[in-house]
């Protein structure tokens, strides 16, 4: 829990002394002194006093380490993007950079998915990953790449690195368009999305392959979203068979319809004569 750290670290970030942040809480110094050294915990209404004083929320205060943070993640969170305040955007992303300041495109492989279900939002666990770059990606945009698994968006391969732009607001989802989220009970999913978030507070997630019903996921699911960038396969994608099929068979149900209506016709203009 960082909230003693936390405290400190927005006062100076507001340029108050201890004294300035007591008389706006309407609290003594010696309070704000214990606070911010970890011996006394804020009651719940100077917790909230704090929450609309630096406009952050307060699970903000207590779980996300604010001196860890670059000035744009920290005024995007003070410009009203937490997650945790408006409740249609996600939290601040933990990343790394490399040696030149540039944002790594950190590699979960099908092995570390698990570990990333929890350990998203640690520093720790992200500074572990693999990193690496790609030349033609966006520099002002935090990419991600997750290998997939299974065969329901076919027909890019199972085990496929699939590669994501990190979705800050989730009310600019397109819908029908291929999304990587992470939810809180089912790990990772790929899919192609229809935003019913206004309507419904739920995103439709529907499988490329059609053996694989749609579901609803609800708001409170989702950890993190990544917009499809593109993929890397060791495969070549196999023609959809199974989709010309279906094509073919309906083809063959509208030829057959057709050809019963000419016959029904016939036999109306038969039976007249």
């Amino acid at each position: 829990m960082y909230l003693s750290s936390n405290i400190k670290f927005l006062r100076k970030r507001k340029r108050f002394t201890q004294s300035v942040l007591a008389e706006s809480l309407g609290i003594k110094r010696s309070n704000i002194n214990n606070y911010e050294n970890g011996t006394a915990i804020p009651p719940v209404q100077i917790l909230v006093a704090l929450s609309d004083l630096f406009h952050i929320s307060i699970d903000t205060l207590l779980r996300i380490n604010l001196s860890g943070l670059r000035e744009s993640q920290l005024y995007t969170i003070e410009n009203g993007s937490d997650v945790f305040v408006k409740g249609n955007e996600l939290r601040v992303l933990t990343t790394t950079v490399d040696s030149r300041n540039r944002e790594n495109i950190e590699l979960v492989s099908i092995k570390a998915k698990a570990g990333y279900t929890t350990g998203y939002f640690d520093p720790e666990f992200i500074s572990g990953l693999p990193v690496f770059q790609l030349p033609f990606l966006s520099p002002e945009k935090k990419y991600r790449t997750f290998q997939i698994s299974g065969d329901s968006m076919l027909p890019i391969p199972d085990k496929s690195w699939v590669t994501g732009e990190f979705v800050q607001d989730m009310g600019t989802i397109k819908n029908n368009e291929l999304y990587i989220v992470l939810t809180l009970n089912e790990g990772m999913v790929f899919k192609k999305v229809v935003n019913e978030l206004r309507e419904k507070g739920t995103l439709r997630m529907i499988s490329i392959n059609p053996e694989y019903a749609p579901y609803d996921l609800p708001l409170g699911e989702i950890r993190e979203v990544w917009k499809f960038a593109h993929y890397i396969s060791s495969e070549v994608p196999e023609p959809a068979e199974k989709e010309h099929l279906h094509h073919q068979f309906e083809f063959i149900k509208t030829e057959l319809g057709q050809i019963k209506t000419r016959i029904g016709q016939i036999a109306s203009d038969t039976g007249k004569k």
